[in-house]
């Protein structure tokens, strides 16, 4: 399993750094650093579930709501083409079809909070339909790739993160970049994982409906660029107004179909408790390796080898290089990253190249790792085939276009 060797290579790095470090250059703090930072980031790790916990028993709640009044249900009919040619193994109708719906429209507005509940209620509903329950089905694959490339059409929460840094003068300018970084993650992931599963991709109705969402995006780009003024208005609004209206959509048609609403979601809400329980171990776990890594000081070594090949290869502009390390952590922690990029932001300034880039990283893809280790482990799903390695590849093309994308848009 890739995510285990992954895991272990991380410490065993970690480990012999900082053996270097005590007994090469004698720096035998090392080790006391690396235990409090250990510690610190097991203590972060259960606070960022303690905080998903509601955010969980919000939205389970919500989609109980959903499902007995029937919008979930509506919500795969109107995706059942698409989703009965990505998704074969997904019956007619399924409300799995509803809830991925839900969770790749949260994705798409940068509702992070939003979107893992409702991706840990679409897992739960896939593996009521994997006849392996040890073993990730094609279907699962689909939708954790497509979920970890994340397409995102406002990020909301980056724009307001960037909005409220000292020296802030144009939040919005990352809408773009992100907007295209991860069209182009989402877009590779879809064709490998379409290969790997033999999945006709010049089907008439797959290609109409990615022609007619790539047709929307860049009438959307098209808007955005002759109307800048629309961008401020699209990312301080209109997400938010849909994250509301969602909810209280729900409760409404729930109660005009003679649904106890208030129970429906008291019901939901207790299954988010659950889920909440059972992936903590696993946050813990990714938390903790990236925290020794990082202490241990092999993060930068990295940074600072991909340096010196990239300019021994004769390439001359390396600004990028010092917004890496939120391109490299973003897989494996969110708040890990937005740590460094905020961290950037009060070093570098919010609106430098470097800062602009680091919000780009942020958006330009998703926590790989850690969906795979809480979406997987919440259904014990242990052996999950090609979701690592095609998630990654994913994830490499949304960097490297933010890459290219971010000397066209800020230089």
């Amino acid at each position: 399993m890739l995510l285990n060797r992954i895991w272990v290579a991380l410490i065993a790095i970690a480990m012999i750094m900082a053996c270097g470090k005590a007994f090469i250059f004698h720096d035998f703090d090392i080790f006391k650093l690396l235990v409090e930072n250990l510690f610190e980031s097991v203590k972060n790790g259960f606070e960022m579930v303690i905080y998903l916990t509601g955010a969980l028993c919000l939205w389970m709640g919500v989609m109980n709501i959903g499902e007995q009044a029937g919008i979930v249900s509506s919500l795969s009919w109107f995706v059942s083409p698409l989703f009965s040619r990505l998704f074969p193994e997904i019956p007619k109708g399924h409300p799995a079809s509803g809830a991925i719906m839900l969770n790749y429209s949260a994705n798409m507005l940068g509702l992070d909070n939003a979107a893992t509940p409702i991706g840990l209620k679409a897992i739960k509903l896939l593996q009521d339909l994997n006849p392996s329950k040890d073993t990730a089905s094609n279907a699962q694959i689909m939708f954790l790739v497509l979920n970890t490339s994340g397409l995102t059409i406002i990020p909301v929460s980056i724009i307001g993160y960037r909005a409220m840094a000292d020296g802030a003068t144009d939040p919005t300018i990352v809408f773009l970049p992100i907007l295209f970084a991860t069209f182009f993650a989402t877009l590779t992931g879809l064709v490998l994982v379409a290969i790997k599963q033999k999945i006709n991709l010049f089907d008439r109705v797959i290609f109409s409906y990615i022609g007619g969402l790539s047709f929307l995006i860049f009438g959307l780009l098209a808007w955005c660029i002759y109307s800048p003024d629309s961008v401020n208005f699209i990312s301080s609004f209109v997400g938010n107004f849909i994250l509301l209206i969602t909810i209280t959509g729900f409760v409404i048609y729930g109660f005009v179909k003679k649904i106890n609403v208030y129970e429906s979601f008291v019901e939901g809400a207790k299954s988010g408790f659950d889920i909440a329980l059972s992936i903590l171990p696993y946050v813990i776990a990714i938390l903790a390796a990236v925290s020794l890594f990082r202490t241990s000081g092999a993060m930068q070594s990295l940074f600072s080898g991909i340096e010196y090949v990239l300019v021994f290869v004769g390439v001359n502009s390396l600004e990028f290089i010092d917004s890496l390390p939120v391109a490299f952590m973003k897989p494996f922690s969110g708040p890990a990253a937005r740590a460094l990029m905020l961290e950037i932001f009060q070093t570098n300034g919010v609106e430098s190249f470097v800062g602009r880039l680091a919000s780009t990283f942020q958006g330009c893809s998703d926590t790989t790792f850690y969906i795979l280790a809480v979406y997987f482990g919440s259904v014990k799903i242990k052996k999950i085939r090609y979701a690592a390695s095609v998630g990654l590849i994913a994830d490499f093309v949304g960097i490297v276009s933010s890459i290219f994308l971010a000397y066209i848009f800020y230089t």
